[in-house]
């Protein structure tokens, strides 16, 4: 299951030195909706190894401006606390996949 990243949250997720993959979405959006379950996957299968999350737009104003998020769905990709990639707009699993293959 995607973690909920939060404002509360995000500092700690960051500073367990993993790479970090942030779905930015909405409640209010059809193609985060699309996503969603893709999402959801990729953090079962890549449990233990890299922390997926999702973090709402609406509820989470410092993670979003930190990022400059302007458009969701937008998926970016953390290495060693840095952003290395992003993703804007839905995706297929395979697209999303291979960036997560990059960051190990």
């Amino acid at each position: 299951m995607a973690l909920n990243i939060t404002k509360e949250n995000y500092e700690q997720i960051l500073a367990e030195g993993k790479p970090v993959v942030i779905d930015f979405w909405a409640t209010w959006c059809g193609p985060c909706r699309m996503i969603s379950p893709i999402i959801e996957e990729l953090a079962e299968e890549y449990e233990g190894k890299v922390p997926i999350g999702k973090c709402d737009v609406d509820a989470n104003d410092d993670v979003v401006a930190q990022y400059m998020v302007r458009n969701i769905p937008t998926i970016v990709f953390l290495k060693d606390g840095k952003q290395v990639d992003k993703h804007v707009g839905a995706g297929t699993k395979e697209q999303i996949k291979a960036k997560i293959d990059a960051l190990l």
